[in-house]
């Protein structure tokens, strides 16, 4: 009777040993050794002290680079009589955007036909008194006046013809007909006329917007719990529904100064190149902005660690045939590095390929 209950007493230490061994971090494992074909399988890598990563998600969409594109405003009043292109066309320097009908080029060209009149009458004046000066029939002072009386005819049909080169230049014509062309090449991004609208004189807004979309902007949302995570300069992936497989990457350039009032969100800014034109205004976004703490911890491959019954597991390597299962705690993983807390130190090596089937085998009752 007292044999049984030692052997009872002494089974419970064993277990109560086994129970200490796992929550030191080491598993009691069987011996293991890795073949020539095993280690052609497997990879191994060392565990390194790293700054750890900092990733925000976000969500956002495209913009166009509201630095690098040319707005076409109206330099008249008038009709609009035809518009020539849709938002998101491709144009051609010197293409026609619209036609507009006004009143204002009407009257400019109405005032460039009395200054040539008065042009060619002081003309004909100054070429009289100069005449007249030089044979001495009038005064130097009758000259000089005619002389004068011409400079201002000059002066005044410059002035005009000025007017009208504000106006359109040699996209007008007297019929009071102003012709937008673009002022280069681009696509439409914002039109904000159509067929039949009225353009006031203390119209403020332009008629079109033309950019290149070779640099766009990808504006996010960052809610207030994490304002402090993102800064100017950081980097930044960024994945569309458009192109599931595509990353793109840029670096957030402005960072918002204040927080929108009804959804509580600020807006970041980033910067990207699209010189596939891939990226097109309004797309939906996902944004990851990533940067490094000054927090260092050791750092090891993410698809080193395995999970079983709610805990995580490496497998530990020392050589062919001393290989450990070890119990580590995680604090974060980022991307493809995983950073412990506990388990594992610097320098110690890790199998991060196929380590599943060692595992299996170091385990298996």
């Amino acid at each position: 009777m007292k044999t049984t209950t030692l052997y009872i007493v002494m089974a419970a230490l064993v277990a109560f040993t086994s129970c200490q061994e796992k929550k030191t971090g080491t598993m009691e494992t069987k011996q293991v050794c890795i073949n020539d074909s095993l280690a052609k399988m497997i990879k191994i890598d060392t565990a390194r002290e790293s700054s750890m990563k900092n990733e925000l998600k976000l969500t956002g969409e495209v913009s166009f680079d509201e630095n690098n594109v040319v707005k076409v405003f109206p330099f008249a009043s008038g009709q609009v009589m035809k518009v020539n292109v849709s938002l998101g066309d491709k144009v051609s320097q010197g293409q026609v955007l619209a036609v507009i009908r006004s009143a204002d080029v009407a009257g400019n060209y109405s005032d460039l036909t009395s200054a040539k009149a008065d042009l060619a009458i002081s003309k004909r004046q100054l070429e009289q008194a100069e005449y007249l000066y030089k044979n001495g029939i009038s005064s130097e002072r009758d000259y000089t006046e005619a002389k004068e009386n011409y400079n201002k005819a000059v002066a005044a049909n410059s002035k005009v013809r000025e007017q009208i080169a504000i106006n359109g230049g040699g996209n007008t014509n007297a019929a009071g007909t102003l012709i937008v062309k673009a002022p280069r090449s681009g696509f439409i991004v914002e039109q904000n006329i159509t067929s039949g609208n009225f353009i006031r004189p203390d119209n403020s807004s332009s008629m079109f917007t033309i950019s290149n979309m070779r640099d766009v902007w990808i504006k996010a949302n960052v809610f207030e719990s994490d304002i402090a995570k993102v800064k100017v300069g950081y980097a930044a992936k960024i994945t569309t529904l458009a192109y599931p497989d595509r990353v793109f990457t840029g670096k957030v350039n402005n960072v918002g100064s204040v927080l929108d009032p009804d959804s509580k969100v600020m807006t970041v800014r980033i910067a990207l190149a699209n010189p596939e034109m891939l990226l097109k205004p309004e797309m939906f976004t996902n944004v990851v902005i990533s940067n490094s703490e000054s927090a260092k911890a050791v750092a090891i491959p993410a698809a080193s660690v395995m999970f079983d019954s709610g805990k995580n597991y490496v497998v530990v390597y020392h050589s062919k045939c001393n290989l450990q299962v070890r119990e580590v705690s995680i604090i974060k993983s980022v991307e493809d590095t995983t950073y412990i807390s506990s388990g594992l130190k610097r320098g110690d090596q890790i199998v991060s390929k196929n380590q599943l089937l060692l595992y299996n085998a170091l385990v298996q009752d």
